[in-house]
């Protein structure tokens, strides 16, 4: 009988073994077994083909309610690999299993099996086919007027000093609370968008706080009478806002669309949208927006062209003047003058210093690793203006002169940071190791003299749990810190004798803004 002889790979020896268990087939029965075998894998195939979750099915079926049939989001959050950046695989896994306390998403672990779960998961890091679109139509159909304009008392339901207060964010359950900056005791806490991020913004009075989710959504609450007034999706993913100097006017930067975003401050209703691209046509998401009120105008960088627009805020049409930068940039800073930006793409190892007046750029600056200039502070040095700013990959600070724009000291410090602050009756500036990858440098506070340059102190307010985000009282009397945990607190500290004062427990308390630092634009705060 001639046979038909398998050989094991990469050898020239004869196997009488088939797969696992090979097999000698006689040659006449070799096509009745190829059949057979193809049969067998044919089924398999099918058996599995129909073993997969169907999981645009499950999504329609559990998700789109909440989170919107394109997962642009509704109720619920945006399910698109930009929004969910900071969430991990196994994280979101757990989530769709066991669900998110203190919010409306409940767990599906009683209703769909592992492999349900898990093909939802993987279905919601995939991009979309096309970029979503959120336009005029779609961002004045979200307008939501809580309240009618003009219609709330205008002075405050409360006794505490209202220039004194902190809005404090808590990312924990979103939330935020307003607290008495003197009494250190909650004002009043109510319920926010989910995943607030950039940092609230003030009215130029201080009564009004502007607020931006990651999901696009952005809220007006008023201070003095303790309620959201009206709230508008401004985009799909965003980055921050910015409000301009004279109290008119939001700008919104997003990520998705492709887009700025113009509102009337009264009423969050759209004036304009301005799609981003660089001179060359390319698309580009926005790195960032401030509001620069000596210029009466908005500055935005572009994150994928290389360019930075300024936008006077003064006149109706709301013109953009383009000026070109040598790279992109991620983040950026100004003086206190607010004729120089000072931007930085988180890839680079070079600063640039653009004069804003003639749109060219004058300097460049020594910046390793990846410098967060967000929150980025100025002060007085020995008779020079200096900025100092912490670096999210390097454990050190760097202080630069504003006058020269060179390097006067890097400082090493005990792990890489991500927030600065200080305070003009402070001798102090301090700094974190949020950006560690080490607990050990993550429940530490460091504190720089500002006279000196000099490290002078290192605290750990609770050892083991991560510690960032400072912020002063007015009077810079007394500094807070943030325990960045869901059984997180506010920790507060005298500014002088370093001693603590009190703790208030808050769920993942991420940040706290002093409305009067804030809207006199403190040297010592992010603008």
């Amino acid at each position: 009988m001639d046979k038909i002889y398998f050989y094991r790979e990469g050898t020239q020896r004869k196997t009488t073994r088939f797969f696992s268990d090979f097999t000698v087939v006689p040659s006449r029965s070799f096509a009745s077994f190829a059949v057979k075998g193809f049969v067998l894998l044919s089924a398999l195939l099918s058996a599995a083909v129909q073993a997969a979750p169907d999981v645009q099915k499950l999504y329609a079926e559990h998700c789109a309610s909440c989170h919107g049939a394109e997962r642009l989001g509704g109720s619920g959050p945006a399910l698109l690999p930009e929004n969910l950046a900071r969430l991990r695989r196994p994280e979101a896994v757990k989530t769709i299993a066991d669900g998110r306390t203190a919010t409306q998403m409940a767990g599906f672990s009683a209703k769909l099996g592992k492999e349900e779960i898990q093909a939802l998961a993987d279905l919601i890091y995939k991009p979309l086919p096309t970029m979503p679109v959120w336009g005029a139509n779609e961002i004045i159909t979200s307008h939501l007027q809580h309240v009618p304009t003009g219609s709330l008392p205008d002075k405050p339901v409360f006794t505490a000093d209202p220039l004194n207060l902190f809005v404090v964010v808590e990312l924990g359950d979103h939330h935020a609370t307003i607290l008495d900056g003197d009494k250190f005791e909650p004002v009043y806490r109510f319920p926010t968008r989910y995943a607030l991020h950039g940092g609230p913004k003030f009215s130029p009075d201080g009564r009004f706080v502007y607020f931006a989710s990651r999901d696009g959504w952005v809220s007006k609450f008023d201070i003095y009478n303790l309620k959201v007034v009206a709230e508008v999706r401004a985009g799909i993913n965003t980055r921050n806002l910015a409000v301009s100097g004279d109290g008119k006017t939001v700008l919104v930067g997003n990520y998705l669309p492709h887009s700025l975003v113009l509102l009337d401050a009264l009423d969050l209703s759209l004036i304009k949208v301005i799609p981003t691209a660089g001179q060359d046509g390319t698309s580009s998401r926005v790195s960032a927006v401030y509001q620069a009120e000596p210029r009466g105008s908005f500055v935005a960088a572009l994150k994928d062209a290389k360019e930075v627009w300024e936008i006077p805020y003064a006149t109706k049409d709301f013109l953009v003047r383009r000026i070109a930068v040598d790279n992109y940039l991620d983040d950026f800073f100004f003086d206190q003058s607010y004729r120089h930006l000072i931007g930085a793409a988180r890839d680079g190892k070079k600063g640039q210093v653009i004069d804003l007046d003639s749109g060219r750029k004058v300097a460049e600056i020594d910046l390793p690793g990846m410098p967060h200039l967000g929150s980025g502070i100025t002060w007085e040095y020995q008779g020079r203006p200096v900025m100092a700013t912490p670096n999210l990959k390097e454990a050190l600070v760097s202080v630069i002169d504003m006058t020269t724009w060179q390097t006067i000291k890097q400082i090493e410090t005990i792990g890489p940071g991500f927030f600065m602050r200080s305070h003009e009756n402070t001798p102090y500036a301090w700094t974190d190791g949020f950006s560690s990858n080490s607990q050990a440098s993550r429940d530490a506070m460091t504190l720089i003299d500002k006279r000196t340059l000099e490290i002078v102190k290192i605290l750990r307010p609770m050892p083991g749990k991560t510690a960032a985000h400072v912020e002063f009282t007015r009077d810079g009397k007394y500094v807070l810190v943030s325990i960045w945990e869901n059984d997180g607190a506010l920790i507060v500290y005298d500014a002088a004798t370093l001693e603590e004062i009190k703790r208030l427990p808050m769920n993942k308390p991420s940040g706290k803004y002093n409305v009067y630092n804030k809207i006199t634009h403190s040297a010592g705060t992010s603008h």
